[in-house]
């Protein structure tokens, strides 16, 4: 529930806290003076700390602890409890940035509910400070094609486990969102999920965004690995790490713990790690460009994202999801999608994977009619070849060929298309071309295409392709 540090001079008080909280299911570590209680600080960070105001035989009172502790970890929650108390003390310790002021002797249900409002409010604070950064993306894995309940079933494996976890697969093809997933129904799913833009960040200042900075003038300034303590840290397009970062990185793998830029204690984390890339990383580690032991320690459970092409059945699914969040999130029009534009994007090609649908549902939006169902006449794909109705545009290659040939391979590329839009699906496939099952057997039987499980789903090619 929570790791909770009760500093008090007293050993019987500290020791009958502690049992108290181990009982409500919280882990403790008990100090009895100030320097005990700074180095269990130093050691890791706690969720939440019990101070008592008045320590004996210590270089520092409760005041001073909680300065110090306010200054280097503001997110801590501190609750200040003294035998001695008085209004004027309250009043100190709250201006300086406690929870809140118990005075002894204590009800130890009162101290619980303080702890745990302390707690949820500690938690609130990360989420709110989460959302002004942006990091609560959706973690949703919306769909149901093959292809994605066999992800999702993957991802369901991995997050009952603290493992590391390799996401591979093509830009935009949800990468992010499939770690997020993790996160999400794991363990930690209260706690923060960092995400490292390794392409986005300059070379030269990557270990300073990574392990933090410590400097005369400003101080401790946290990186993002101390702010994913207790979550997830996961590092987008790992490949773009540079080489001298990639040691360090490993060493944490190793320690779990770093020194920040300029400074000379060490900081413990407790960190999962989830990284992605869309690049082949052991070519890469052979060239000499990436660290072969690094990516071994991150390649624990290697998962594949497939592409959207691979799940053209959710192609409906995302593109109204997408369309609701735009309307929620930047007011555009709340339009749906006709039939004839759902048909239309599930045979358009899509390098750019769920991103580029996004894209161009934003697009659509921005410059489509205000009102009223989304057609395939708004569609890029239809708009950018002429104003001529009804009229279909010949590649050169198949305007060369003679009517046989030209309808043939007009049929499979046709027939290819609608099976992998029906995932596979020979029935669907068949109510949909207007042809008689049987027949569409044989159909695909004399252009030579094949149908069956390839790569997780189930797909369609043509026989001599699947070498």
């Amino acid at each position: 529930m929570g790791d909770i540090l009760i500093t008090d001079d007293e050993r019987d008080i500290r020791e009958l806290v502690s049992d108290i909280l181990r009982d409500e299911g919280f882990t403790t570590r008990l100090a009895g003076n100030s320097d005990q209680c700074m180095s269990e600080i130093a050691r890791e960070v706690p969720a939440l700390m019990i101070l008592d105001i008045w320590l004996k035989d210590s270089r520092m009172d409760g005041i001073d602890i909680l300065k110090a502790v306010k200054r280097e970890h503001p997110e801590v929650p501190i609750i200040i409890i003294s035998g001695h108390g008085n209004i004027e003390i309250a009043v100190a310790a709250i201006k300086q940035g406690a929870y809140d002021f118990i005075e002894k002797p204590f009800n130890i249900d009162q101290l619980l509910v303080v702890i745990r409002r302390a707690m949820e409010a500690s938690r609130l604070r990360r989420e709110n400070a989460a959302l002004k950064r942006g990091d609560l993306a959706p973690a949703e894995m919306l769909g149901d094609s093959v292809a994605l309940r066999i992800l999702r079933a993957q991802l369901d494996k991995v997050t009952k486990s603290n493992g590391r976890v390799m996401l591979t697969g093509q830009p935009g093809s949800g990468k992010e969102t499939a770690a997020r997933y993790i996160h999400a129904n794991s363990a930690r799913a209260r706690a923060p999920f960092i995400s490292v833009a390794s392409a986005s960040i300059a070379p030269e200042r990557m270990e300073e965004v990574l392990f933090g900075r410590e400097s005369a003038g400003k101080g401790i300034e946290k990186g993002l690995l101390e702010q994913a303590h207790g979550g997830v840290i996961y590092f987008d397009e790992v490949a773009d790490m540079p080489l001298g970062t990639q040691s360090k990185i490993l060493r944490v793998l190793v320690d779990q713990a770093f020194q920040r830029v300029g400074g000379s204690d060490r900081v413990q984390v407790d960190l999962r790690v989830i990284s992605s890339t869309t690049r082949d990383l052991p070519a890469l580690a052979q060239r000499g460009l990436f660290r072969a032991e690094l990516y071994h320690r991150l390649n624990v459970v290697p998962i594949q994202v497939p592409s959207l092409e691979e799940r053209r059945e959710d192609i409906p699914v995302l593109a109204e999801h997408f369309l609701a969040e735009l309307n929620r999130t930047q007011g555009l029009p709340l339009r749906a999608l006709a039939d004839d534009a759902r048909a239309l994007l599930q045979t358009m090609l899509w390098p750019g994977n769920v991103r580029q649908l996004r894209n161009l549902m934003e697009r659509v939006l921005i410059l489509g009619e205000s009102n009223g169902d989304i057609s395939a006449r708004e569609l890029p794909a239809l708009d950018e070849a002429g104003p001529d109705e009804g009229r279909v545009v010949l590649s050169g290659g198949l305007a060369t060929l003679p009517l046989r040939e030209a309808r043939e391979l007009f049929e499979r590329e046709y027939l290819l298309t609608q099976i992998n839009r029906f995932g596979g699906n020979i029935s669907r496939t068949a109510s949909f071309v207007g042809m008689e099952r049987s027949a569409l057997h044989r159909k695909l039987k004399s252009l030579g295409v094949m149908t069956g499980a390839k790569g997780g789903a189930r797909l369609a090619w043509v026989e001599g392709d699947d070498e």
